[in-house]
C-alpha cells in the first residue's frame, strides 16, 4: 500500500505536540508570575493621599511611637486612623497656617473626617488582627517595612498567602523580645534570634504550627 502522508508529518506532529505543552506551560507560568508581581499584589505601589502625610518625617525624623496615631493597634483587630484632633495636637501651633495642611484644618472645624486611602488591603475572606500579633512580640516594621525612611507610605510586602504562611510555620524568626522593639523600626533580629525566638514562643504560648496553618486561623 502506498505511503500516505510524507514522512515529514511524523516531525511536524511530534513539534507540534511539544509545542503546544510548552506554550501551556509557558502561559501558566506567566500567569502565576504576572498574580506574584507588583501589578497585582501592590506592593511598592505609593498612593496618593488627601493630605501628602510623611512617616519618614513623623516618625524618623521627629520619633513619633506608632501607637500615637494608631491608638487601638495594641488592643483591636485593626490598627486604627487617628482623627484629626490628633494632627491638631501639633499642628495647631506647628504650621499652623501652611496652606498645604489646610484640609487638615477643615477636617478639624467641620468634623468631617479626611477620607485617608487606603494602602494595605487584604481580600475580605481574610482575617487579620493587628492586636494578637503586636501583643505575640511580631513588629510593625515586619510587615509595614522601613516606615520610618517611607516619605510617602507604600506597601512594603506582597501580602500574599504563602508570605503569610512562611512566617506562620517559623514565627520564631520574627519574635521580639520587648513591647518596645515592636515598634522599634530600627530593630534587627540578633545573632542568636532562633534560640531567643523559641523561647519566646513558649513563653507567649504560640500555637502549634498545624493551628497556625489552619484554614479557619485566617479565613473565617
Amino acid at each position: 500500500m502506498a505511503q500516505i502522508f510524507h514522512r515529514s508529518t511524523n516531525f511536524i506532529s511530534r513539534f507540534s505536540l511539544f509545542s503546544a505543552v510548552f506554550l501551556v506551560g509557558l502561559g501558566l507560568v506567566g500567569v502565576l508570575g504576572l498574580a506574584r508581581s507588583p501589578y497585582s499584589t501592590n506592593q511598592n505601589v505609593v498612593r496618593a493621599q488627601p493630605v501628602q502625610f510623611s512617616h519618614k518625617h513623623h516618625v524618623g525624623d521627629d520619633g513619633l511611637d506608632c501607637r500615637y496615631c494608631h491608638t487601638s493597634v495594641e488592643t483591636s483587630a485593626v490598627a486604627g486612623i487617628p482623627p484629626t484632633k490628633t494632627c491638631m495636637n501639633c499642628h495647631s501651633v506647628l504650621y499652623a497656617d501652611a496652606p498645604y495642611l489646610e484640609p487638615i484644618r477643615e477636617s478639624f472645624r467641620t468634623n468631617q473626617s479626611i477620607q485617608w486611602v487606603k494602602v494595605h488591603r487584604l481580600p475580605d475572606f481574610v482575617y487579620f488582627n493587628h492586636s494578637i500579633h503586636v501583643n505575640k512580640g511580631v513588629g510593625c516594621s515586619t510587615c509595614h517595612g522601613s516606615v520610618n525612611q517611607m516619605p510617602l507610605m507604600f506597601q512594603a510586602s506582597p501580602l500574599l498567602m504563602e508570605w503569610c504562611l512562611d512566617c506562620h510555620r517559623n514565627p520564631e524568626k520574627v519574635l521580639r523580645a520587648t513591647k518596645e522593639d515592636v515598634f522599634d523600626m530600627n530593630w534587627k533580629a540578633p545573632e542568636d534570634q532562633a534560640k531567643l525566638g523559641k523561647q519566646f514562643a513558649i513563653e507567649r504560648k504560640i500555637r502549634t504550627t498545624a493551628e497556625l496553618t489552619s484554614c479557619s486561623t485566617c479565613h473565617r
